[in-house]
């Protein structure tokens, strides 16, 4: 292992964790869909670009009705990504290149074709009946609750075999696990073991608020600010009983006392995007809960340097003495950062990822500054946005570009999701001979950020006040002092800093300036940010 990774606390906290959509990284077997014999033939990639960690998306046998995330087998991979033997190799390889791998376990809901489910549904006298959560009709008749589907709809569905609803948070292929079943929870931890002991170093937990819900099945309260035909219309309830309930801590527990049985292994998690702070900090616990709640904050927050700094500061200030902060610009549910932001501003947010207190989380691609893909509307593959017009996720799980050739070095075949098209200029080969370009940019700030213990390890303390559209802040370590500037903007701004003499730029996201500077009077060109050692 490299010596960053054994110094200075745990390696979790040292290294970016990149997030690999496998389906769409690349495909070795010649069916347009990625897979792990693919993915090992690109772990070279990793390493150098300079990432401490991989989080694979699920790969278990399934239908694939929600590309993964409905499990029907946690013991096995999908013929489809290859074979068990297939992962321990891409382990292996993994390991030997000092790179950890962090698997998405799923523990909220399995496919409808779980035999879990089968035997389920078979008859209300059945030992797995409560596995699920099955309910009779209310008295008056139809769904028991209110309870609301993430995906559109009610969260309830009746099945005619034993004549009761189930619940399903997602899609109605998605029945919801009964967590407040011991024997459930004990099948579910012995799935964690089974990739433990073959050596995985942690697990990313899916829709973790969805796995308790209120014992009584009240109904959701109506949300008093919800306008009708504006927003999603989920949004109509607020959602106190059927998600985020308090008892989902003590699941959290479990989990943690299984990886405490092994060494050095993390447990992430995805919480909702809608949590306050005070509920998002309330996941870590120093009792057991996550190591990394996954804060996505900066992908739902406006892209303006008042609002990332407001944000900043008040995360900070509300996380526990004993957190350990982390930061998130994009996923494959959520629109790409150089969508959201415009090119430009995605090498700011680039520094500001890799320069800011805490984990770094990288999207594939985010390294190349890869777009929104256009999907034509007959080539969506994405269930939820078939049925939910304009929430698809395809556009952002669009093949990974790796050179300029047909279907961007990604498959010898058309692949299951176009490619986007800007892939002959924006791909890993052209880049990689680019000096100023994006990826070298990543690769730069990545190893700049192993070699320096002001942000591997330093406080963070934001400046007061910044030029308007800026956002500047101070990492710090014993004797070592950074300043941060970044220019949301794409005028020139001129820095003051009256206590502060000079410094050297030592990164410029222009990757075309390193000098001494005059920190009275440092100028930032238009969407640029850089990094000055004090």
């Amino acid at each position: 292992m490299n010596d960053y990774l054994k110094e200075g606390g745990p390696w979790w906290q040292r290294g970016a964790i990149y997030q690999v959509y496998l389906r769409s990284f690349k495909d070795s077997q010649g069916n347009g869909i990625g897979d792990f014999p693919g993915m090992v033939s690109k772990l070279d990639y990793l390493a150098w670009l300079g990432v401490g960690a991989v989080w694979i998306s699920p790969f278990y046998p399934s239908p694939m009705v929600d590309f993964g995330y409905d499990v029907a087998d946690y013991f096995d991979v999908d013929p489809v990504f290859g074979t068990l033997e297939d992962f321990d190799e891409l382990l292996r390889r993994a390991h030997d290149l000092s790179l950890r791998v962090i698997l998405d376990f799923v523990p909220s809901h399995t496919s409808n074709q779980h035999p879990w489910f089968m035997e389920s549904r078979s008859s209300h006298a059945s030992a797995k009946h409560d596995w699920y959560i099955w309910r009779d009709p209310r008295r008056s008749g139809g769904h028991p609750n209110n309870w609301l589907s993430n995906f559109g709809g009610s969260a309830w569905t009746w099945d005619d075999q034993v004549s009761r609803y189930y619940m399903h948070s997602f899609l109605p292929e998605q029945p919801d696990l009964n967590w407040r079943n011991p024997e459930v929870r004990g099948a579910m931890l012995e799935v964690l073991r089974f990739w433990l002991d073959r050596g995985v170093d942690g697990f990313r937990i899916d829709a973790i608020v969805a796995l308790m819900k209120d014992a009584q099945f009240r109904d959701d309260p109506p949300n008093p600010n919800y306008v009708p035909g504006k927003g999603h219309p989920r949004d109509s309830l607020l959602h106190h009983h059927s998600q985020n309930h308090p008892d989902v801590h003590a699941v959290l527990r479990n989990f943690r006392s299984v990886l405490d049985e092994y060494q050095d292994k993390i447990n992430l998690g995805e919480v909702s995007y809608r949590l306050s702070l005070d509920d998002l900090v309330a996941y870590y616990g120093k009792d057991g809960g996550l190591d990394l709640p996954m804060n996505f904050k900066l992908i739902t927050l406006p892209w303006e340097a008042v609002a990332v700094r407001e944000f900043v500061d008040r995360y900070e200030q509300a996380l526990p003495s004993f957190a350990w902060p982390n930061y998130v610009l994009g996923n494959h549910d959520q629109s790409r950062v150089a969508s959201r932001t415009g090119s430009a501003q995605a090498r700011v947010a680039a520094l500001l990822l890799l320069t800011m207190r805490g984990t770094p989380i990288i999207y594939y691609g985010e390294e190349l500054g890869m777009l929104d893909a256009d999907i034509p509307t007959h080539m969506l593959q994405d269930p939820y946005g078939i049925r939910v017009p304009g929430q698809g996720r395809d556009p952002v799980r669009s093949p990974m570009q790796w050179n300029a050739e047909a279907h961007a070095g990604f498959s010898e075949v058309e692949p299951w999701l176009p490619v986007a098209a800007n892939y002959q200029t924006v791909n890993v080969v052209t880049q990689h001979d680019e000096a100023t370009s994006m990826l070298n940019l990543y690769r730069q700030l990545l190893k700049y950020r192993k070699e320096s213990q002001a942000l591997t390890m330093g406080s963070y303390r934001s400046l007061e006040g910044a030029p308007e559209d800026c956002f500047v802040y101070f990492r710090e370590f014993e004797n070592r002092r950074l300043v941060i500037a970044l220019n949301f903007s794409a005028k020139g701004k001129v820095l003051r800093m009256e206590d502060q003499a000079s410094g050297r730029l030592v990164l410029s996201t222009h990757l075309d300036r390193e000098e001494l500077v005059d920190l009275r009077s440092l100028h930032l060109r238009g969407h640029e940010a850089c990094v000055v050692e004090l």
